[in-house]
């Protein structure tokens, strides 16, 4: 009797358990698994027509795919940020507040860190805090062209051609080459940009002038007016039969001279180089790095809390072992690849398996950071499960089921892992 009583009474504890986990899990993953065997009204049972479909759409295959780098690449970079940032905090001051403020992303929920990060991937410079950096740096090696923007005044002899502008026909060395720009705004004109020159200047061989053709005060086209400057630092092409003959570059007048080249028949570009557009940074969101740089949203939330399990396990290293290896004549990488991991692995392992699970889930970051354009090359299980679902509610329970089974042999494994522990 008593251990009936014992039974009963365990029975009464378990039981809103119990309910809660039958009506919350047992009930739905039912329900899908039945949908699943339906067609999209739910009521013709078609058996594993959605499975078939599924697994023949070419979306279900590119979802799995983008599934499968998720799974090899987001759990192992979280695991390896957070080992690395758990060693590193342990030789510096103040590592609490360090650890602290790597913990804050995990604080902050999906949506709010695919809206910000959403902005950090902004393709605009101006904007996006990532193209700002990479547009930065990239000028700092190789400078944008002073004049990108710039075109030549219609009607005045200047042809595009090649990237660069030249003159429509022919000139000789007895006449001043009239070279006008506009589409330049104030800001692009350098300091040492001074009063374009005229064309009554006494110069030998092929001459001319480059300047904006425009001002304020209005002006003649083609012709240089006051107020309006030269363009310094141009590079001037001189051809004569298809071959560059000469270069040069204009002075901050916007003059060029070549005394050596006398005769006609010569014919003056100005080089696609002065008209290069600037970099505009990377499209961070496009079909081909839409994937990558939600996977890096996703690093830098998770790293936090695979930093933390990673100092839990830390401190309770032998701080002997240690100091043996130390001894031994070891370096601090020796200690880390040598000793440390492996005294890790099962924290590890628990690290990897935990964000393997939850990286087959992701959902909510692929759906707020990924534009509508780009979403279909980076879809995942879930999000295709959720827009399926809408028009096809057998096809969208057939995909629930599919993410149940590849979640599956990570959760028992980790239950597993849990009762030997026990044991």
């Amino acid at each position: 009797m008593a251990r009936t009583g014992r039974v009963s009474t365990a029975a009464w504890f378990l039981a809103p358990a119990l309910l809660m986990v039958a009506a919350l899990v047992v009930y739905p993953i039912g329900q899908t698994v039945w949908w699943s065997l339906h067609d999209a009204a739910g009521r013709k049972v078609v058996g594993a027509g959605n499975y078939l479909d599924i697994f023949t759409a070419p979306q279900t295959r590119r979802a799995l795919l983008n599934n499968a780098v998720w799974i090899v690449v987001a759990p192992n970079l979280v695991t390896a940020a957070g080992l690395v940032v758990a060693v590193l905090a342990q030789r510096i001051r103040r590592s609490t507040a360090l650890r602290v403020v790597l913990f804050m992303p995990m604080a902050i929920s999906l949506v709010c860190a695919g809206i910000t990060f959403r902005l950090v991937y902004d393709e605009s410079p101006d904007r996006g805090f990532l193209n700002a950096v990479v547009v930065g740096v990239h000028d700092a090696f190789v400078p944008p062209s002073l004049y990108h923007g710039a075109r030549a005044r219609d009607g005045q002899g200047l042809v595009p051609r090649d990237g660069g502008l030249q003159t429509s026909r022919t000139v000789a060395d007895d006449e001043t080459v009239l070279l006008p720009l506009v589409g330049l705004a104030p800001r692009q004109l350098p300091k040492s940009a001074t009063q374009a020159a005229g064309s009554g200047r006494a110069v030998t061989g092929i001459h001319g002038v480059v300047w904006s053709d425009f001002t304020a005060a209005g002006g003649r086209p083609g012709a240089v007016d006051a107020g309006e400057l030269g363009l310094p630092d141009v590079d001037v092409e001189v051809l004569r039969d298809g071959a560059v003959v000469a270069r040069t570059r204009t002075q901050a007048d916007g003059t060029f001279a070549l005394p050596q080249l006398t005769g006609r028949g010569y014919v003056v570009r100005l080089a696609a180089g002065n008209f290069t557009e600037p970099f505009a940074g990377l499209t961070w969101l496009g079909p081909s790095l839409v994937t990558p740089a939600m996977i890096g949203t996703y690093v830098w939330i998770w790293a936090g809390f695979a930093m933390v399990l990673v100092t839990a396990g830390l401190a309770a290293i032998p701080k002997e072992t240690i100091e043996a290896a130390r001894v031994d004549g070891a370096g601090e990488w020796q200690i880390l690849r040598r000793v440390t991991v492996p005294l890790m692995r099962p924290i590890v392992v628990v690290i990897l398996l935990t964000l393997t699970v939850n990286v087959l889930k992701v959902f909510d970051l692929v759906l707020v950071v990924a534009p509508e354009s780009a979403q279909g090359p980076a879809s995942v299980v879930a999000l295709e499960m959720w827009r399926s679902s809408f028009d096809n509610l057998g096809r969208g329970s057939a995909l629930g089921v599919l993410l149940l089974v590849l979640a599956l042999p990570g959760v028992l494994f980790n239950v597993h892992r849990l009762r030997r522990n026990e044991r």
